[in-house]
């Protein structure tokens, strides 16, 4: 339930976050070219099923949806920075983590407006 006006336009900016982050994975994962030995699907899923998990939730800007996706997206940040720190600043890990730091304070910043009386 959305609490203020200005709620709608932070659940908004999660739901586009949110979906920029799930392209750039699936981006990532085809480009450059995958290792052969690897099974896409497998790959795939084990990248997208925890934040897929959340679409409903971001959907309707629920306050604790968006609460539990913080603290998935923490391992997910982790991630995207030991990855960057490894390639010395690659393009796609630094956008991934940057992405995913965007949608967690974007997500804070919602649930802040958008907490009840």
């Amino acid at each position: 339930m959305l609490h203020t006006g200005r709620a709608r336009k932070t659940r908004l900016l999660c739901q586009v976050l949110y979906g920029i982050l799930v392209a750039l994975l699936v981006i990532t994962t085809f480009f450059p070219a995958p290792d052969p030995a690897l099974s896409l699907p497998l790959v795939l899923t084990i990248k997208l099923v925890p934040l897929l998990l959340f679409i409903p939730l971001v959907a309707r800007g629920d306050n604790r949806g968006l609460i539990w996706l913080s603290f998935v997206l923490i391992f997910y940040f982790m991630q995207f920075v030991v990855s960057a720190w490894l390639t010395q600043g690659a393009l796609a890990p630094s956008l991934n983590a940057l992405v995913t730091l965007l949608l967690f304070v974007s997500a804070m910043v919602h649930l802040k407006i958008n907490r009840p009386e």
